[in-house]
């Protein structure tokens, strides 16, 4: 399989410059980041914390950090300062490395998974999913689980509009359902 940089670079840029008539290299639309977070907002028990951010931090392949509540809500029971979870921002090697990931494994082991709908999508061109279940990636294939979690995976792109967003990265291989 191909790297996902050398399949941008190769097709997928070309393939954009001809589509929406770019004149420059740099005004192609291309993913800037990738950010991964769990939300531990049930979870009350330290030890299990520390489980959830060794499984975040062996998916991703970085540490991840601890994301603080920012007000106190009594009817959510968080306290200002309270850690309600954990995420990490990938960039570069590690985040091309984590959407090859993503794409060819995990979405397709997700349960009742279809595609990704247009939905999911802003008006920028961000493309924001969520997974039910952290085994889905291939590095839990082994690992002793007791607890099991879902994450928010956003990719944010450099596209100024959505339709650029969504060709981009049906171009990179992502599973996106089209209307018929």
């Amino acid at each position: 399989m191909t790297d996902l940089r050398e399949k941008y670079q190769k097709e997928v840029m070309p393939a954009l410059r001809k589509e929406f008539g770019f004149r420059n290299v740099t005004a192609c639309p291309r993913i800037e980041k990738v950010i991964v977070h769990v939300g531990v907002g049930r979870i009350r028990d330290d030890k299990d914390h520390e489980e959830v951010k060794k499984f975040l931090a062996l998916i991703v392949g970085q540490k991840p950090s601890a994301r603080p509540a920012k007000k106190a809500i009594a009817a959510f029971k968080t306290r200002r300062g309270l850690i309600v979870g954990y995420q990490a921002t990938l960039r570069g090697r590690r985040m091309y490395d984590f959407l090859s990931r993503l794409i060819s494994a995990a979405l397709p082991r997700t349960r009742d998974f279809r595609g990704i709908v247009a939905s999911a999508f802003d008006e920028r061109g961000n493309l924001t999913i969520g997974l039910r279940e952290h085994i889905v990636f291939p590095e839990m294939i082994g690992e002793d689980y007791r607890l099991l979690f879902g994450m928010e995976v956003t990719v944010v792109t450099t596209a100024r509009r959505r339709e650029q967003g969504i060709t981009l990265l049906k171009m990179m291989g992502f599973p996106i359902e089209t209307k018929n």
